[in-house]
């Protein structure tokens, strides 16, 4: 699969908003980071999620999210994988499960067409750290997002 510029960028975009890189495991409450090395699998795959917090109703929240684009073990990474049919959790599966996420969104023409404002829109219930996400976990302004595009596109030119 060919990667276009604007999209790589898109995707390194995802990557630096959710702060994370290919082997980056959510942050706990702890905030300790935490990495892994085996690709070979989700590394959630044979262990429960890491606490987070407590959402706003006081319940405790634990995160399978893990990579580069934070993907989630069980309502994400296992039906993506047997959709695209990805052999493990390297770099290039979970490229491709984000670009399959953005093209649900409808974000891939907006994206292409340089509209980085409307893809985050977009992609937002999607990625927790952009701006216009429900889920209230914080993450960047879009002028933060808009401010890294230029950056990560003129290394592309």
């Amino acid at each position: 699969m060919t990667i276009s510029p604007n999209l790589a960028a898109f995707l390194a975009l995802i990557g630096f908003s959710e702060g994370a890189d290919y082997n980056t495991i959510v942050t706990g409450k702890d905030g300790k980071p935490e990495t892994f090395s085996d690709f070979s699998r989700h590394p959630f795959t044979n262990r429960p999620g890491k606490y987070v917090g407590k959402d706003h109703t006081g319940k405790d929240v634990y995160s399978t999210a893990s990579g580069r684009y934070q993907i989630l073990y069980g309502r994400i990474w296992v039906p993506y994988q047997e959709m695209l049919h990805l052999p493990d959790f390297g770099p290039a599966s979970q490229d491709q499960v984000a670009i399959r996420l953005i093209k649900e969104c409808g974000a891939l023409q907006d994206i292409s067409e340089g509209d980085i404002a409307q893809a985050i829109l977009k992609c937002s219930s999607r990625w927790a750290s952009f701006p216009g996400s429900t889920a209230n976990q914080g993450g960047k302004s879009m002028q933060a997002l808009l401010d890294k595009w230029q950056e990560l596109t003129k290394e592309n030119v």
